[in-house]
């Protein structure tokens, strides 16, 4: 899989954008602890922008850019053969077409080492009027599966399922994950205290405040 086969499986920027506050939301009853986290939603990450990231901890992430004008979804997995860092610098085609719109998230110094190299292997993009999710022309390398981190990056999110959160947590946190429970909070439908127990029976709704408060999930 290459960022090209997830701009065809990837959903709507609104929704795109709702799920991964339930990504975050869910995480946050799993795993009050944020070290345990792998997904994150912050509703004030810059003005007029969201950012809703994934971090597994190993070196791998990503990071969507949600702004009035579309959004912007950039992926690094440090193993991918079109790292950076094998190849002095991103692979020809993932950031050179990026749109005016965009620039700025291409030129955000937190999706940068410190050395200011782009820590990406992945990018794509989708401005308010597009009918899809849009890369840049790329000339992959032959024979490998999964050349950018696509696959791996991604699954998710070309997976907004319940189904596919259980699997997920129930690998990652090793935790037996109630379904209907994940459903109540993916239509980001009112918590209650009684579907945050049915996720973690050692949690308060109340504890949950301010992760609620950065995913603007309803109250």
């Amino acid at each position: 899989m290459t960022a090209h086969d997830v701009a065809r499986l990837l959903p709507e920027v609104p929704v795109l954008r709702d799920f991964c506050r339930s990504l975050a939301v869910l995480e946050a009853i799993l795993s009050p602890d944020w070290a345990g986290r792998r997904h994150s939603f912050d509703a004030g990450w810059a003005p007029g922008e969201e950012m809703a990231s994934m971090r597994n901890g190993s070196g791998d992430e990503y990071s969507i850019v949600f702004v009035a004008g579309g959004a912007y979804l950039r992926g690094f997995d440090h193993e991918a053969v079109m790292s950076p860092y094998g190849n002095d610098g991103p692979w020809p085609g993932v950031l050179d077409s990026v749109p005016d719109v965009f620039r700025r998230c291409v030129e955000e110094p937190a999706f940068r080492d410190e050395d200011g190299m782009p820590v990406v292997t992945a990018c794509l993009w989708r401005e308010a009027g597009d009918d899809a999710w849009r890369v840049g022309e790329i000339d992959y390398p032959d024979g490998v599966r999964d050349p950018d981190g696509s696959g791996y990056l991604f699954a998710l999110l070309t997976d907004p399922s319940p189904e596919g959160f259980r699997r997920f947590a129930e690998d990652y946190h090793e935790v037996s994950v109630d379904l209907d429970a994940i459903r109540h909070v993916h239509e980001l439908r009112p918590l209650t205290q009684a579907v945050v127990t049915a996720l973690n029976a050692d949690l308060m709704l109340k504890d949950l405040a301010e992760d609620l408060a950065e995913a603007r999930y309803p109250s």
